[in-house]
């Protein structure tokens, strides 16, 4: 019998092998192509078999190696952040990338214990700047700045 005696090592490399053979299960339904001329499953092919390599190595390590056991998990971070990214999803093209960009960064910061709502605010407003500058000045994505501007 396998004894896992570094469990985030296993964890995480069992996670690596399952994200790995989806990949692949998804990527069977796109023509494979070749090195010279690659369809558009390749690449997503040659990732997930990377995926299944690198967490396959991972997980024998973590019979190999000791660690400490996996922490308890915290539900709350997890729904936050996911939250706060459905939320930025939903509002977008109603509030405009520069005021949605802002409440994503502060909602999704609540989600640490060392949460300061002053921080938070100017790291939305410089990530707001940046995402604004990026994506509708550079990339020139069809998405207004500012709500109404549709």
């Amino acid at each position: 019998m396998i004894r896992i005696t570094n469990p985030k090592d296993f964890w995480a490399g069992a996670l690596f092998v399952a994200i790995g053979v989806g990949t692949i299960i998804l990527g069977s339904r796109y023509t494979l192509g070749s090195a010279a001329r690659m369809g558009p499953g390749y690449f997503p092919r040659i990732l997930g078999i990377l995926l299944i390599v690198l967490g396959a190595v991972l997980a024998l390590r973590g019979t190999r190696t000791s660690g400490p056991p996996l922490p308890r998990f915290h539900w709350r971070p997890l729904v936050v952040v996911l939250g706060s990214v459905v939320l930025f999803g939903a509002i977008v093209n109603w509030m405009g990338v520069a005021l949605s960009t802002v409440i994503l960064i502060v909602a999704a910061s609540a989600a640490s214990r060392e949460f300061r709502p002053r921080e938070a605010l100017i790291a939305g407003v410089l990530l707001a700047t940046l995402a604004v500058g990026v994506f509708v000045i550079g990339l020139q994505l069809q998405l207004p700045i500012w709500p109404g501007q549709r």
